[in-house]
């Protein structure tokens, strides 16, 4: 076995790999960015190198900078976790050239699985099914529409390189086919360095199943079951769970063996998983995707329904050991499922977010495990991927996990950014997902009743609580009597004591319940109930939802409402990088005209003018990085067009707006 392991990657799954090292005796080295530089796995590990500045590029992605660390470390073995270079073929040569074990499959096979056009030929050679679709690498974008009409839509755009759903497509209408060849092309060559797509048959409702395999160089593979990662977003999964209960025995054991010939077919070694696309309707009719060659997000689930440490058996069998059991051996156990902690906003379309984090608390212990990254403290901002952490259930059957997963994620605190924890607890509880009924589509057709913009009142009343209680006197001796916030008011009767809040809409809100407010918690009475809190400067959290509650200046906002009159200024909705700017300053747009295009962990989002008019301000440049609501552009309307947008900003005077609308 090594003695000192180097992990060449941040956040949760370095925290992970170094927790099993550690179990191991083995010395962990970890390496960080200028941005990482405090972060949980940098505490964690044994020994810790500075690789570089915060972007990817050069750090963590730097192949020189890994390489060099683990040589002034005297590390022995390298492992990649995942994302980033885990599933890059030229680093595991580089390693291998440098005398490191990497601490994954061969370079051969990783370049062989990670072109996805060779991959499906490889494994419908060595009789595994796939999914109808283009053939050949290299297509052009005519080429690939050829491809795609003669499929026929729906097809589903994929770029051969790369997994996790980036640059992924779905295209139901060929009139926008070459529009998103040309979107998928810019993501693809964006998040992997390469812009070759395949087209594949899309199948309607489908559930993505995928089966865990364990390789030793000695010959022997083995398949651990199954992971359910059907509830997804975006094509990105955010809930998973072992076993699925869409599988019978016979289709179980026939998948696994599926999995094992495509494992063998590319001289697999170490942990991988080969992914399914099933008919939901027809189980029996699984076609393979891809194989990732790396440990996936969701190894956890396996490890509990199975017993096994993956990341040992990773180590073990990169430093020769052949497995210690057979397919017979291997029984699943139980339920586990899994739910990724995302920083991004469900009240504002699931946009990346970020900030400091005030107040943590994550579950752990009867039958709940949370892989993290995070500490109190930690900064969350745009560069790296927004995964935060996982929260792990496990329980004696399905119904079990469930619930216990659903209390973990009420009692998960992150305060200071916002997070999917509440929004996923709510999804839990979907009958669809508690009756088992899952498809890939499923999340997308649910959303909206799973997310709301409304702010429930005891979120006002907590707020407002919080303040009232900072304005109390505090001491002994005289007390002046006009700081004391009684209503009091010289010559007119007590008026309630009000606070101007915002959250998303600004209100005015008094107070009208009982409240107990401590360091970092709230509670409020309102009509009889108990609402408690937790709470860090402006934020309040409750089962698993944050809110930012900040003070609102009506004057101030007036002011600069006035300052704007009869101009539009574009913001920017999340933290990132402005990637694209079309325009310049004096250009004439159309309404709803692409503009600017910023980038956050690895999501575009696109900038349109909301009405046709003059371009009369551009405060970014490709390469820009911004602050979420920092104004980026301003529109002037056209001379036609100004007095409506006079109009609708005088409607929303919030001086008009109702208490607590």
């Amino acid at each position: 076995m090594f003695d000192t392991v180097l992990v060449a990657n941040r956040g949760e799954i370095a925290v992970r790999v170094i927790r099993t090292l550690r179990s191991m005796g083995v010395r962990s080295v970890a390496v960080f960015s200028d941005a990482d530089a405090d972060a949980r796995h940098v505490r964690e590990a044994d020994t810790a190198v500075r690789i570089g500045p915060a972007p990817a590029a050069e750090s963590y992605l730097s192949v020189e900078r890994l390489l060099e660390a683990a040589a002034r470390t005297g590390a022995q073995a390298v492992h990649p976790g995942y994302g980033f270079l885990a599933e890059n073929a030229g680093f595991a040569r580089a390693c291998a050239e440098a005398g490191l074990v990497f601490i994954g499959p061969p370079a051969q096979a990783i370049a062989l699985m990670g072109d996805k056009i060779r991959a499906k030929e490889t494994v419908r050679t060595a009789g595994v099914p796939v999914v109808p679709g283009s053939s050949g690498s290299g297509l052009t974008d005519e080429e690939l529409a050829a491809a795609a009409h003669e499929i026929g839509v729906p097809v589903l755009l994929k770029p051969s390189a790369g997994g996790g759903g980036k640059g992924m497509r779905l295209v139901r209408d060929p009139a926008v086919l070459a529009d998103e060849i040309a979107a998928a092309r810019r993501e693809a060559r964006a998040s992997f360095g390469d812009d070759t797509l395949l087209v594949e048959r899309w199948i309607d409702r489908p559930r993505h199943i995928e089966i865990q395999v364990l390789a030793d160089g000695h010959g022997n593979v083995v398949h651990l079951g199954e992971r359910e990662c059907s509830l997804q977003r975006r094509h990105q999964k955010i809930i998973e769970e072992a076993p699925s209960v869409l599988l019978d025995e016979a289709t179980r054991t026939a998948m696994g063996e599926a999995a094992v010939q495509a494992a063998r077919s590319c001289g697999y070694r170490g942990a991988g998983t080969v992914e399914f696309i099933v008919p939901g309707g027809d189980p029996s009719s699984y076609y393979f995707m891809e194989m990732n060659t790396r440990l996936q997000v969701e190894h956890p689930v396996t490890e509990l329904v199975t017993g096994l440490d993956l990341v040992e058996w990773q180590l073990r069998v990169a430093a020769g050991e052949p497995l210690s059991f057979e397919q017979k051996d291997i029984t699943l156990t139980g339920h586990a499922v899994e739910a990724r902690i995302c920083a991004e906003d469900p009240a504002r379309g699931f946009l990346p977010s970020g900030g400091t984090v005030l107040a943590l608390r994550e579950p752990q212990g009867d039958g709940v495990r949370t892989d993290s990254g995070l500490t109190e403290g930690t900064e969350v901002g745009s560069l790296y991927d927004p995964m935060l952490s996982k929260v792990i259930a496990y329980g004696p059957d399905r119904a079990t996990a469930l619930r216990k997963l659903r209390a973990a994620l009420a009692g998960t605190v992150t305060l200071g950014v916002q997070t999917n924890a509440g929004f996923l607890r709510r999804l839990l509880a979907h009958p669809a997902v508690v009756a088992g009924d899952l498809d890939t589509g499923l999340v997308e057709r649910v959303v909206d009743t799973l997310v709301t913009t409304e702010v429930p009142e005891e979120v006002y009343e907590a707020a407002a609580a919080v303040r009232l209680e900072a304005l109390k006197p505090r001491g002994a001796g005289w007390t002046d009597p006009f700081s004391v916030p009684s209503g009091w008011r010289l010559g007119g009767e007590p008026r309630p004591v009000a606070f101007s809040l915002r959250v998303s809409d600004p209100v005015e809100y008094a107070p009208r319940g009982t409240h107990t407010v401590t360091e970092d918690s709230v509670a409020v009475v309102l009509d009889g109930v108990r609402h408690t809190f937790r709470r860090a400067g402006d934020w309040l959290g409750r089962d698993g939802d944050t809110w930012h509650v900040r003070d609102h200046d009506p004057v101030a906002a007036s002011l600069t409402r006035a300052a704007h009159s009869g101009t539009e200024s574009l913001t920017a909705p999340m933290p990132g990088t402005v990637t694209v700017v079309k325009v310049a300053v004096g250009d004439e747009v159309a309404a709803g005209q692409s503009l600017l295009v910023v980038e956050a962990m690895k999501m575009e989002h696109v900038i349109s003018a909301p009405h046709a008019g003059t371009v009369t301000e551009l405060d970014v440049t490709p390469g820009t990085t911004v602050a979420m609501d920092q104004v980026l552009a301003v529109i002037a309307p056209h001379e036609d067009d100004r007095g409506d947008l006079e109009g609708r900003a005088n409607r929303e005077d919030p001086e008009d707006m109702e208490a607590g609308k």
